[in-house]
This record gives C-alpha cells, sequence and structure tokens, in this order.
C-alpha cells in the first residue's frame, strides 16, 4: 500500500469511496442523511479543510482517505471493497508516525464496527456527545490514543 497526499484529480473518486464506505458501515443513516454528509465530504475535500492522505492500491487507483486536522482524525474512510483487509490500520499507524502517538477521534456510536476498530487499535473512549457537528441525533464517542513508540 502507498499513502500519498491528495490529489485534486481524485476529488470524485474519494467522494465515491466515502459514499461506498459509509452505505455499508453507516446503516442507521437515512438517505437524506447520507445525501447531506456526501456534499460536506465533497466540499471539505475541495476547500482543504483538512490535511487529507489516500491510500493508492496496485493500480494506483484511491482506495481509503483520511482527513487530520493535526492530531485529530476529522474522517477516515475505507472502501467497502477493501475493508478488513488492514488498510484503515495501515492509515493510523502512518498517521502516527506523521503526528505522534496522541491521536483523537470521534466516531459514530452507532458505528459499531468503527468504534470497535478504534479500539483495537488502542483508543480510549474520553467523552460522548448525543449530537454530531451538525447537531443531527447521532451520538458521538469521543476517543483518544495515547501510546509510546509505534
Amino acid at each position: 500500500m502507498l499513502m500519498i497526499p491528495y490529489r485534486e484529480q481524485d476529488h470524485a473518486k474519494l467522494v465515491a469511496v466515502w459514499e461506498r464506505a459509509v452505505r455499508a458501515t453507516h446503516t442507521f443513516l437515512e438517505e437524506h442523511h447520507i445525501l447531506f454528509y456526501k456534499q460536506m465530504v465533497s466540499e471539505a475535500l475541495e476547500q482543504k479543510q483538512a490535511e487529507v492522505w489516500e491510500v493508492l492500491d496496485v493500480e494506483q487507483e484511491p482506495i481509503a482517505f483520511i482527513g487530520l486536522d493535526h492530531s485529530f482524525i476529522e474522517m477516515l474512510f475505507v472502501d467497502e471493497h477493501f475493508q478488513g483487509q488492514g488498510v484503515g490500520k495501515f492509515l493510523v499507524f502512518q498517521t502516527m508516525k506523521m503526528k505522534g502517538s496522541e491521536l483523537r477521534v470521534d466516531v459514530n456510536e452507532q458505528n459499531e464496527d468503527a468504534a470497535r476498530f478504534y479500539a483495537k487499535m488502542g483508543f480510549v473512549q474520553t467523552g460522548r456527545s448525543e449530537l454530531d457537528g451538525s447537531g443531527n441525533p447521532f451520538p458521538l464517542l469521543h476517543l483518544e490514543m495515547k501510546r509510546t513508540g509505534v
């Protein structure tokens, strides 16, 4: 796997990766929610609101991405066809190499697979919010990792 900085030419492909990942994992969302968040993600990528890194497959096509605000993981999405193959773990470890081991992330409480993934990676819950960042009733778990070494 190869991790590279965001490439503008991959914008539509990354939004498609996001949508496939969300449809596979965020079963609690209704269609209008998906469309709302899809627009937000598209704008965030386009406006470079976060430091974005892509993971490319052997054919140099994006299969996952992570968006960072310093050591806070704003978004981490793996194409549904590549989930469970170590891509997310690769992204977290590469991020630790770049940003250090004190990473933070918020995860939807209803996304149990993501919560389990982050727990396996060493994140612990430090708080909870009833609403997501957009004010929608999708509780967030606030997680933090404090590890020494990678």
